[in-house]
């Protein structure tokens, strides 16, 4: 650890692996919102940010739990699965449509960025929802694990009912 006069610390949130602040003032500088995602140990978490010198507003926000409590995704079903995170993503887009927002970057924050996995998913529901995101098509899902069809057969109802639910609730 750096001590001494003539050393300096790094920020604590650095220290400890949670921001990487050259990306993040990439993403800044870019002007318009990010569509922050991140996995959790229990759910996923979908976020509209914009940047404030005084601190981040959160303009629109969906969680796993917003899925169970709102638009009847069964209670026993994973909140972070890949059809979850893809319904985070459709929900908190629609929301940010609804309160005027049509763009957003994508911020994957500190997570691997592996073709098709979780953070993916979520985007694919935020384009989904026609929310204007720049993206690659080759690092999205496929439509077969984003139904659902990888876990069980059960599931692809359960999807669909739960878009519908959001999309009436968003109308």
């Amino acid at each position: 650890m750096a001590h001494g006069k003539n050393q300096r610390l790094r920020y604590k949130r650095r220290r400890h692996a949670k921001t990487d602040y050259r990306r993040r003032m990439r993403l800044l500088r870019g002007g318009s919102a990010r569509a922050v995602v991140r996995v959790s140990n229990t759910q996923t978490t979908c976020q509209l940010i914009s940047y404030n010198s005084q601190g981040d507003n959160v303009l629109a926000s969906i969680s796993g739990n917003s899925l169970v409590n709102d638009f009847g995704w069964p209670l026993d079903a994973s909140r972070k699965s890949i059809p979850a995170s893809y319904l985070t993503g459709f929900a908190m887009g629609k929301v940010a449509l609804s309160a005027g927002h049509k763009e957003a970057i994508l911020d994957v924050g500190l997570a691997a960025s592996t073709p098709g996995n979780r953070v993916f998913a979520a985007l694919k529901g935020m384009v989904d929802s026609g929310l204007i995101i720049q993206h690659g098509e080759e690092v999205l899902p496929d439509d077969q694990r984003v139904n659902g069809n990888h876990i069980s057969d059960s599931m692809v109802k359960v999807v669909e009912s739960t878009k519908k639910a959001i999309e009436e609730a968003n109308s």
